[in-house]
C-alpha cells in the first residue's frame, strides 16, 4: 500500500487537511465500506461515526443502490433540466415534495450543499425582483454557522477561519447575528426575549427591512458543536421574516432525510419555512445531489411576474443517475423504517452520551437530538477551568486525531469555536452499533483526561 499511499501523496490534493498530515506516512486509505463500518487498505475495521461526512445515513455497501445506479447509466446517462425533464428527476422532486413540510412542493436540484445554499441567495433576489422589491439582497446568518464553501455560501458561513482567507473576495450583503448557544439567558426565557431573537429582528431593523432578502439558520446548528434550538426558536424566526417580508431558509444539508428521525428537521420543529436547503443524506451518498425546496407560491409568483423565469441553473442539476440514486435510496429508508429506527434509539444515544457528564470533570458539556451530538471539552467542569491555550493547541493539532484514530473510530475532532468531538452515525445504527461507538469515546476521553492531567 505504500505505492498507493506515496500516488495519493504526490497527485491528489485534499480537502482542508494541512500538509504535515497529509505527507504522514500513515495516511488512513478508505478501501471498502459494509453497513456501519468502513476498512482501510490493509484490512483495518472502523466504525464510521460520522456517516462519512453527516450523509452515509443508509449505511455502507448497498448493492441495491448501485444497482439502481447502473440501470439508470445504461437507459439513460445524462440528460439537463433545461426546458425538458426525464422521468429519474421527476419521480425524485415528487418523493421529496411530498415529504416536505406544508407547501413546499417545488425542487430546484444541484450537485451539493454548497450549490444548494448559493441556490437559496439567488432564489430570494430573484423572488423579491420579480415582486418589484429592487432593494431587498441581503442575507442574515448566524456566528459560526457553516453554510458552504463557494463564495456566495461562504460569505453566508459564519466560521472565522474558513472566512478569513477569502474576505476580499467575499460578497458583503450578508450579516451575522448570534446563534443559540448562550449559557447566560435564565431557563425559562420566552422565545421571543432570547437575545438570538431579538438579534434578527434588531438586525433587520438596522439594515432596513426594505434591504433584507432572506434569514437563513440550521434547525440545528453544526458549528460550535450541535446546538439545538431552544423551544419556540424558530416559530419566532418564522413570525419576524413574515412581518417584515424576509424569506425565511433552513439550511438542511445535514439535517434533513433522517438525521432527527424526520425527513426533515423542520417538522421536528414545527415549522414551514419557504425554503429547504438539502443535500448529503437525499442519496446517502451514493451520488452527489442537492438542491433547494421551495413554496409552490413562491415560483408561481416568479413564473408569473414580467421576469417569468428563476435565473439559475447548472449543467448537472437533477443529473438522471442521482436522481435515480435518490429514488432507491428514500425508497428504501421508507421500506426498512429507517427514521423509525432513529426514533426509537435518540433516546439511548443521548442517555449513553449524557453518561460521559458524570463520567468525566473534563467534559464540559454534551449537545445534540437525534443522531447528531457534539461533546465539547475543558479541564475541570465543576469549577470553570477552561483549556489552557497549550492544551487546546495540542488537542486541536493532532492529539485527540490520534486518540480516535488509535480506536478505530471516525468521528470529527471539532475546533469550530470550542475543542469538541462531533458524533454522527449511519441512521441504521442499533444498539449495539451504538454500545460500540460509546466505548470507543470513553476510551478516548480517558486518554484525554490522562493528557491533561499530564500537559497542565
Amino acid at each position: 500500500m505504500e505505492e498507493l499511499r506515496s500516488t495519493a501523496q504526490a497527485h491528489l490534493v485534499p480537502h482542508y487537511t494541512k500538509g504535515a498530515a497529509w505527507r504522514d506516512e500513515n495516511l488512513l486509505l478508505i478501501d471498502r465500506g459494509e453497513g456501519c463500518y468502513v476498512y482501510d487498505t490493509d484490512g483495518n475495521k472502523y466504525l464510521d461515526g460520522l456517516s462519512g461526512l453527516f450523509c452515509v445515513n443508509i449505511g455502507h455497501g448497498r448493492p441495491d443502490i448501485t444497482a439502481a445506479a447502473a440501470k439508470q447509466m445504461d437507459r439513460l446517462a445524462f440528460s439537463p433540466v433545461w426546458g425538458m425533464a426525464h422521468p429519474s428527476s421527476i419521480e425524485a422532486s415528487r418523493m421529496i415534495g411530498e415529504r416536505a413540510p406544508g407547501d413546499l412542493n417545488e425542487v430546484f436540484f444541484v450537485s451539493s450543499g454548497s450549490e444548494a445554499v448559493e441556490s437559496a441567495i439567488k432564489f430570494s433576489r430573484n423572488y423579491h425582483l420579480s415582486q418589484g422589491n429592487t432593494e431587498k439582497y441581503k442575507v442574515i446568518s448566524r456566528h459560526w454557522a457553516y453554510h458552504g464553501t463557494t463564495l456566495g455560501a461562504l460569505a453566508v458561513t459564519g466560521i472565522p477561519k474558513f472566512r478569513d482567507p477569502f474576505l476580499p473576495n467575499l460578497w458583503d450583503g450578508v450579516r451575522h447575528v448570534p446563534h443559540t448557544l448562550d449559557h447566560s439567558v435564565p431557563a425559562g426565557t420566552p422565545a421571543s426575549e432570547l437575545p438570538c431573537v431579538t438579534a434578527i429582528e434588531d438586525m433587520i431593523l438596522a439594515e432596513g427591512p426594505e434591504t433584507v432578502a432572506m434569514v437563513i439558520a440550521e434547525p440545528v446548528q453544526n458549528g460550535r458543536g450541535a446546538l439545538v434550538p431552544p423551544d419556540g426558536y424558530w416559530q419566532e424566526l418564522r413570525r419576524i421574516c413574515d412581518k417584515y417580508d424576509v424569506l425565511l431558509c433552513a439550511d438542511e444539508v445535514i439535517c434533513s432525510f433522517g438525521r432527527f428521525g424526520h425527513w426533515f428537521a423542520s417538522e421536528r420543529f414545527d415549522v414551514v419555512p419557504d425554503m429547504i436547503t438539502f443535500a448529503k443524506g437525499v442519496t446517502s451518498a451514493y451520488q452527489p445531489l442537492g438542491g433547494v425546496i421551495m413554496r409552490t407560491s413562491l415560483v408561481d409568483k416568479i413564473y408569473d411576474s414580467e421576469m417569468g423565469a428563476f435565473m439559475h441553473g447548472s449543467t448537472f442539476g437533477g443529473h438522471p443517475v442521482a436522481c435515480a440514486v435518490a429514488v432507491a435510496n428514500i425508497g428504501a429508508m421508507d421500506n426498512e423504517g429507517v427514521l423509525q429506527n432513529v426514533l426509537d434509539n435518540e433516546g439511548y444515544v443521548n442517555e449513553q452520551l449524557q453518561g460521559m457528564l458524570g463520567a468525566y470533570d473534563h467534559v464540559k458539556d454534551v449537545r445534540g437530538t437525534g443522531y447528531f451530538y457534539a461533546i465539547e471539552l475543558c479541564v475541570d467542569r465543576e469549577n470553570g477551568v477552561e483549556l489552557s491555550d497549550t492544551q487546546r493547541a495540542a488537542l486541536q493539532g493532532g492529539e485527540l486525531l490520534r486518540y480516535v484514530r488509535d480506536e478505530k473510530l471516525l468521528i470529527r475532532p471539532d475546533d469550530r469555536g470550542a475543542t469538541m468531538l462531533t458524533i454522527s452515525p449511519p441512521l441504521i445504527s442499533d444498539k449495539e452499533v451504538i454500545d460500540d461507538i460509546v466505548g470507543r469515546i470513553d476510551r478516548v476521553l480517558d486518554r484525554v483526561g490522562n493528557f491533561l492531567q499530564n500537559n497542565a
